[in-house]
Protein backbone atom coordinates (compact mmCIF):
# COMPACT_ATOMS: atom_id res chain seq x y z
CA UNK A 1 0.00 0.00 0.00
CA UNK A 2 1.57 3.16 -1.17
CA UNK A 3 1.87 5.59 1.62
CA UNK A 4 0.34 8.87 1.82
CA UNK A 5 2.74 12.13 2.68
CA UNK A 6 0.25 14.48 4.12
CA UNK A 7 3.35 16.86 3.57
CA UNK A 8 1.77 16.78 0.07
CA UNK A 9 -1.18 19.69 1.33
CA UNK A 10 -0.97 21.02 4.84
CA UNK A 11 -3.16 24.18 5.90
CA UNK A 12 -1.03 26.70 7.48
CA UNK A 13 -1.11 27.59 11.10
CA UNK A 14 -2.74 30.64 11.83
CA UNK A 15 -3.15 32.66 14.79
CA UNK A 16 -6.13 32.64 16.47
CA UNK A 17 -7.29 30.65 13.92
CA UNK A 18 -6.55 27.13 13.56
CA UNK A 19 -7.29 26.41 17.27
CA UNK A 20 -8.38 22.58 18.32
CA UNK A 21 -12.17 23.62 17.07
CA UNK A 22 -10.84 24.83 13.45
CA UNK A 23 -9.15 21.95 12.83
CA UNK A 24 -11.59 19.10 13.87
CA UNK A 25 -13.83 20.86 11.75
CA UNK A 26 -10.93 21.08 8.62
CA UNK A 27 -10.68 17.29 9.39
CA UNK A 28 -14.43 16.66 8.36
CA UNK A 29 -13.46 18.08 4.59
CA UNK A 30 -10.30 16.14 4.18
CA UNK A 31 -8.95 13.12 5.63
CA UNK A 32 -5.33 13.48 4.48
CA UNK A 33 -3.94 16.78 4.81
CA UNK A 34 -1.66 17.96 7.41
CA UNK A 35 -2.97 20.31 10.00
CA UNK A 36 -1.27 22.87 12.27
CA UNK A 37 -1.79 24.11 15.60
CA UNK A 38 -1.85 28.18 15.68
CA UNK A 39 1.56 29.32 17.35
CA UNK A 40 2.56 28.02 20.54
CA UNK A 41 5.30 29.96 22.76
CA UNK A 42 7.57 27.88 24.95
CA UNK A 43 6.97 30.20 27.70
CA UNK A 44 3.05 29.28 27.28
CA UNK A 45 3.78 25.62 27.29
CA UNK A 46 6.57 25.55 30.51
CA UNK A 47 5.21 28.18 32.81
CA UNK A 48 1.16 28.38 31.18
CA UNK A 49 -1.79 25.63 30.83
CA UNK A 50 -0.56 22.85 29.37
CA UNK A 51 -3.77 21.08 28.66
CA UNK A 52 -5.35 24.12 26.70
CA UNK A 53 -2.29 25.01 24.51
CA UNK A 54 -2.20 21.11 23.31
CA UNK A 55 -5.29 18.92 23.68
CA UNK A 56 -6.55 17.91 20.69
CA UNK A 57 -8.95 15.43 19.57
CA UNK A 58 -7.75 12.51 17.68
CA UNK A 59 -9.95 12.99 14.88
CA UNK A 60 -7.48 15.43 14.12
CA UNK A 61 -4.61 13.53 12.89
CA UNK A 62 -1.77 13.63 11.54
CA UNK A 63 -1.24 17.02 13.29
CA UNK A 64 2.02 19.23 13.90
CA UNK A 65 2.49 21.90 16.82
CA UNK A 66 4.19 24.59 16.03
CA UNK A 67 6.66 26.21 18.47
CA UNK A 68 7.73 29.64 18.91
CA UNK A 69 10.73 30.38 21.11
CA UNK A 70 14.44 30.15 20.33
CA UNK A 71 16.52 28.88 23.14
CA UNK A 72 17.24 24.99 22.44
CA UNK A 73 17.01 23.36 25.89
CA UNK A 74 13.26 25.27 26.02
CA UNK A 75 12.74 24.06 22.58
CA UNK A 76 13.52 20.36 23.51
CA UNK A 77 11.57 20.09 26.60
CA UNK A 78 8.45 21.27 24.35
CA UNK A 79 9.20 19.10 21.80
CA UNK A 80 9.00 16.21 24.33
CA UNK A 81 5.54 17.11 25.47
CA UNK A 82 4.92 17.30 21.54
CA UNK A 83 5.93 14.03 21.90
CA UNK A 84 3.81 13.24 25.25
CA UNK A 85 0.97 14.59 23.88
CA UNK A 86 0.41 12.52 20.28
CA UNK A 87 1.48 14.95 18.37
CA UNK A 88 2.95 14.02 14.48
CA UNK A 89 5.25 16.31 14.31
CA UNK A 90 6.85 19.65 15.60
CA UNK A 91 7.38 22.38 13.85
CA UNK A 92 9.91 25.62 14.52
CA UNK A 93 7.85 28.98 13.52
CA UNK A 94 11.03 30.97 11.66
CA UNK A 95 8.47 33.26 9.56
CA UNK A 96 6.42 35.18 11.62
CA UNK A 97 7.08 38.78 11.37
CA UNK A 98 5.12 40.28 14.26
CA UNK A 99 6.71 42.59 16.74
CA UNK A 100 5.33 40.82 19.41
CA UNK A 101 7.28 37.41 18.32
CA UNK A 102 10.19 39.94 17.68
CA UNK A 103 10.23 41.21 20.81
CA UNK A 104 10.39 37.46 21.97
CA UNK A 105 13.57 36.56 19.60
CA UNK A 106 11.86 34.12 17.67
CA UNK A 107 9.56 33.73 14.30
CA UNK A 108 11.28 35.32 11.31
CA UNK A 109 14.18 37.61 13.15
CA UNK A 110 15.47 33.81 13.42
CA UNK A 111 16.41 33.69 9.68
CA UNK A 112 19.18 36.18 10.65
CA UNK A 113 20.49 33.18 13.25
CA UNK A 114 20.76 29.91 11.40
CA UNK A 115 23.19 28.71 13.62
CA UNK A 116 20.26 29.45 16.96
CA UNK A 117 17.86 27.73 14.47
CA UNK A 118 20.06 24.47 13.90
CA UNK A 119 20.93 24.49 17.56
CA UNK A 120 17.49 24.01 18.25
CA UNK A 121 16.74 21.41 15.54
CA UNK A 122 19.67 19.40 17.39
CA UNK A 123 18.55 19.84 21.34
CA UNK A 124 14.80 19.06 20.11
CA UNK A 125 15.89 15.74 17.65
CA UNK A 126 17.48 14.61 20.65
CA UNK A 127 14.07 15.01 22.77
CA UNK A 128 11.86 13.48 20.71
CA UNK A 129 10.96 10.80 17.77
CA UNK A 130 8.73 13.02 15.83
CA UNK A 131 9.93 15.17 12.93
CA UNK A 132 11.05 18.07 13.54
CA UNK A 133 10.37 21.08 10.74
CA UNK A 134 10.79 24.69 9.89
CA UNK A 135 8.92 27.23 8.41
CA UNK A 136 10.27 30.32 7.30
CA UNK A 137 10.43 33.12 4.76
CA UNK A 138 12.78 33.39 1.80
CA UNK A 139 14.60 36.24 3.70
CA UNK A 140 14.23 39.48 5.81
CA UNK A 141 14.53 43.13 5.28
CA UNK A 142 17.42 43.45 3.03
CA UNK A 143 18.44 40.00 3.05
CA UNK A 144 16.37 39.53 -0.28
CA UNK A 145 18.87 36.77 -2.19
CA UNK A 146 19.09 33.54 -2.63
CA UNK A 147 22.37 32.98 -1.24
CA UNK A 148 20.68 34.36 2.15
CA UNK A 149 18.03 31.83 2.00
CA UNK A 150 20.82 29.25 0.62
CA UNK A 151 22.69 29.67 3.86
CA UNK A 152 19.69 28.92 6.48
CA UNK A 153 18.71 26.47 4.49
CA UNK A 154 21.86 24.76 4.33
CA UNK A 155 22.97 25.35 8.21
CA UNK A 156 19.39 23.65 9.70
CA UNK A 157 19.89 20.78 7.06
CA UNK A 158 23.13 20.37 8.15
CA UNK A 159 22.12 19.94 11.57
CA UNK A 160 19.15 17.39 11.14
CA UNK A 161 16.25 19.12 9.52
CA UNK A 162 15.10 17.58 6.19
CA UNK A 163 11.86 19.63 5.71
CA UNK A 164 11.08 22.92 5.30
CA UNK A 165 7.89 24.60 4.67
CA UNK A 166 9.00 28.54 2.72
CA UNK A 167 6.76 31.07 2.54
CA UNK A 168 7.78 32.72 -0.97
CA UNK A 169 7.83 36.10 0.58
CA UNK A 170 10.17 38.10 2.04
CA UNK A 171 9.05 39.53 5.58
CA UNK A 172 10.20 43.20 6.40
CA UNK A 173 10.53 43.14 10.29
CA UNK A 174 10.19 46.92 10.58
CA UNK A 175 7.21 49.13 9.14
CA UNK A 176 4.95 46.05 8.09
CA UNK A 177 2.54 45.03 9.54
CA UNK A 178 1.63 41.35 10.03
CA UNK A 179 -1.17 41.36 7.95
CA UNK A 180 0.33 43.38 5.20
CA UNK A 181 3.71 41.20 5.18
CA UNK A 182 1.14 38.30 4.20
CA UNK A 183 0.24 40.56 0.86
CA UNK A 184 2.88 43.51 0.56
CA UNK A 185 6.14 41.84 -0.19
CA UNK A 186 6.19 40.02 -3.65
CA UNK A 187 5.79 36.47 -4.21
CA UNK A 188 8.99 34.92 -5.53
CA UNK A 189 7.90 31.36 -6.26
CA UNK A 190 10.87 30.84 -8.40
CA UNK A 191 13.29 30.93 -5.50
CA UNK A 192 11.86 27.98 -3.45
CA UNK A 193 11.57 25.88 -6.88
CA UNK A 194 15.43 26.13 -6.80
CA UNK A 195 15.88 25.79 -3.56
CA UNK A 196 14.15 22.71 -4.22
CA UNK A 197 16.40 21.95 -7.26
CA UNK A 198 19.25 22.50 -5.22
CA UNK A 199 17.97 20.19 -2.67
CA UNK A 200 16.85 17.16 -4.22
CA UNK A 201 17.37 15.18 -0.43
CA UNK A 202 15.07 17.27 0.88
CA UNK A 203 11.47 17.62 1.23
CA UNK A 204 10.33 21.66 0.09
CA UNK A 205 6.71 22.93 0.85
CA UNK A 206 5.93 25.94 -0.89
CA UNK A 207 3.08 29.11 1.19
CA UNK A 208 2.02 31.94 -0.13
CA UNK A 209 -1.01 33.12 -2.04
CA UNK A 210 -2.05 29.97 -3.23
CA UNK A 211 -6.06 29.88 -3.24
CA UNK A 212 -7.38 27.29 -6.09
CA UNK A 213 -6.10 24.00 -5.55
CA UNK A 214 -5.89 24.09 -10.08
CA UNK A 215 -2.58 26.32 -8.68
CA UNK A 216 -1.48 23.75 -5.79
CA UNK A 217 -1.52 21.07 -8.01
CA UNK A 218 1.05 23.27 -10.41
CA UNK A 219 3.44 23.97 -7.45
CA UNK A 220 3.70 20.59 -7.24
CA UNK A 221 5.25 19.86 -10.25
CA UNK A 222 8.27 21.95 -8.79
CA UNK A 223 8.03 21.10 -5.06
CA UNK A 224 7.20 18.03 -2.55
CA UNK A 225 4.08 19.68 -1.04
CA UNK A 226 2.64 23.12 -0.63
CA UNK A 227 0.58 24.68 2.30
CA UNK A 228 -2.44 26.63 2.15
CA UNK A 229 -3.19 29.78 4.39
CA UNK A 230 -6.18 32.27 4.38
CA UNK A 231 -8.18 30.54 1.63
CA UNK A 232 -8.65 27.55 3.65
CA UNK A 233 -10.30 29.73 6.11
CA UNK A 234 -12.13 31.96 4.68
CA UNK A 235 -13.79 29.40 2.15
CA UNK A 236 -13.12 25.98 3.82
CA UNK A 237 -15.31 23.69 1.02
CA UNK A 238 -12.41 24.02 -1.28
CA UNK A 239 -10.71 21.36 0.92
CA UNK A 240 -13.65 19.06 0.43
CA UNK A 241 -12.10 18.02 -3.12
CA UNK A 242 -8.18 17.67 -1.54
CA UNK A 243 -8.18 14.30 -1.15
CA UNK A 244 -9.36 13.70 -4.83
CA UNK A 245 -7.58 16.42 -6.60
CA UNK A 246 -4.19 16.04 -4.47
CA UNK A 247 -3.82 12.34 -2.83
CA UNK A 248 -6.09 10.63 -5.88
CA UNK A 249 -8.70 9.30 -2.97
CA UNK A 250 -11.39 7.47 -4.50
CA UNK A 251 -13.46 8.51 -2.46
CA UNK A 252 -16.51 10.74 -3.13
CA UNK A 253 -16.15 14.54 -1.84
CA UNK A 254 -18.41 15.24 1.17
CA UNK A 255 -21.49 17.36 0.80
CA UNK A 256 -21.52 20.54 3.20
CA UNK A 257 -24.78 18.91 4.91
CA UNK A 258 -22.82 15.83 5.43
CA UNK A 259 -19.73 17.87 7.09
CA UNK A 260 -22.06 19.43 9.04
CA UNK A 261 -23.88 16.66 10.28
CA UNK A 262 -20.84 15.64 11.58
CA UNK A 263 -19.69 18.61 13.01
CA UNK A 264 -23.21 19.34 14.77
CA UNK A 265 -22.29 15.96 16.59
CA UNK A 266 -19.08 17.52 17.73
CA UNK A 267 -20.23 21.12 18.62
CA UNK A 268 -23.11 19.40 21.08
CA UNK A 269 -20.23 17.24 23.01
CA UNK A 270 -18.43 20.65 23.63
CA UNK A 271 -21.61 22.28 24.00
CA UNK A 272 -22.33 19.95 26.98
CA UNK A 273 -18.72 20.30 28.38
CA UNK A 274 -19.01 24.07 28.86
CA UNK A 275 -17.52 25.59 25.49
CA UNK A 276 -19.36 28.32 23.96
CA UNK A 277 -21.49 28.07 20.84
CA UNK A 278 -19.35 31.25 19.11
CA UNK A 279 -15.74 29.31 19.75
CA UNK A 280 -16.70 26.96 17.20
CA UNK A 281 -18.89 28.73 14.54
CA UNK A 282 -16.45 31.67 14.00
CA UNK A 283 -14.54 28.87 11.82
CA UNK A 284 -17.30 28.02 9.49
CA UNK A 285 -18.84 31.09 8.58
CA UNK A 286 -17.41 30.95 4.75
CA UNK A 287 -18.44 27.01 4.53
CA UNK A 288 -21.28 28.21 1.72
CA UNK A 289 -19.39 30.80 0.68
CA UNK A 290 -20.51 31.51 -3.20
CA UNK A 291 -23.68 29.53 -2.65
CA UNK A 292 -27.01 30.74 -2.52
CA UNK A 293 -27.76 30.59 1.14
CA UNK A 294 -24.36 31.72 2.19
CA UNK A 295 -24.92 35.17 3.45
CA UNK A 296 -27.94 33.88 5.03
CA UNK A 297 -26.07 31.18 6.86
CA UNK A 298 -23.00 34.08 7.80
CA UNK A 299 -25.54 35.93 9.08
CA UNK A 300 -27.45 34.16 11.29
CA UNK A 301 -24.49 32.90 12.89
CA UNK A 302 -22.74 35.94 13.14
CA UNK A 303 -26.10 37.53 15.01
CA UNK A 304 -26.86 35.13 17.31
CA UNK A 305 -23.93 32.73 18.26
CA UNK A 306 -22.74 35.00 20.82
CA UNK A 307 -26.06 35.44 22.40
CA UNK A 308 -25.62 34.09 26.48
CA UNK A 309 -27.01 30.87 26.03
CA UNK A 310 -27.23 30.32 22.43
CA UNK A 311 -27.63 26.38 21.37
CA UNK A 312 -26.91 23.80 18.87
CA UNK A 313 -30.43 25.05 17.47
CA UNK A 314 -28.54 28.40 16.26
CA UNK A 315 -26.58 26.23 13.98
CA UNK A 316 -28.98 23.37 12.81
CA UNK A 317 -31.15 26.93 12.08
CA UNK A 318 -28.07 28.58 9.75
CA UNK A 319 -27.87 24.93 7.70
CA UNK A 320 -31.14 24.82 7.13
CA UNK A 321 -31.52 28.50 6.02
CA UNK A 322 -28.77 27.83 3.56
CA UNK A 323 -30.15 24.75 2.27
CA UNK A 324 -32.84 25.75 1.76
CA UNK A 325 -31.44 28.59 -0.41
CA UNK A 326 -29.77 26.30 -1.97
CA UNK A 327 -32.20 23.90 -2.96
CA UNK A 328 -34.93 26.90 -4.10
CA UNK A 329 -31.99 27.90 -6.92
CA UNK A 330 -32.10 24.23 -8.04
CA UNK A 331 -35.60 24.33 -8.92
CA UNK A 332 -35.75 27.59 -10.32
CA UNK A 333 -32.74 26.52 -12.41
CA UNK A 334 -34.81 23.30 -13.42
CA UNK A 335 -37.50 24.82 -14.17
CA UNK A 336 -36.21 27.44 -16.75
CA UNK A 337 -33.49 24.25 -18.18
CA UNK A 338 -34.66 23.91 -21.73
CA UNK A 339 -34.48 20.20 -22.67
CA UNK A 340 -32.38 19.01 -26.21
CA UNK A 341 -35.99 18.27 -27.41
CA UNK A 342 -36.92 22.01 -26.64
CA UNK A 343 -34.00 23.06 -28.15
CA UNK A 344 -34.58 21.06 -31.30
CA UNK A 345 -38.58 21.97 -31.46
CA UNK A 346 -37.85 25.88 -30.93
CA UNK A 347 -35.13 25.47 -33.53
CA UNK A 348 -37.86 24.34 -36.22
CA UNK A 349 -39.89 26.97 -35.41
CA UNK A 350 -37.53 29.58 -35.72
CA UNK A 351 -36.56 27.99 -39.35
CA UNK A 352 -40.15 27.61 -40.43
CA UNK A 353 -40.43 31.40 -39.00
CA UNK A 354 -37.33 32.50 -41.24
Amino acid sequence: MTRIDPHRFSIAPMLDWTDRHERYFLRLLTRHALLYTEMVTTGALLHGDRARHLDFSREEHPVALQLGGSEPDDMARCAELAQQWGYDEVNINVGCPSDRVQSGSFGACLMAEPERVAACVKSMQAACDIPVTVKSRIGIDEHDSEAFLQRFVDTVAEAGCDTFIVHARIAILAGLSPKENRDVPPLKYERVHRLKERHPELKISINGGLKTLAACQAQLDKVDGVMMGREAYQNPYILASVDQDIFGSIEAVPARQEVMKKYLAYVADQLASGTALQHMTRHILGLYKGQPGGRLFRRHLSENAHRKGASISVLEDAVALAEAAIERQQQADAENMVTPAEQSTQLQTGVQHA
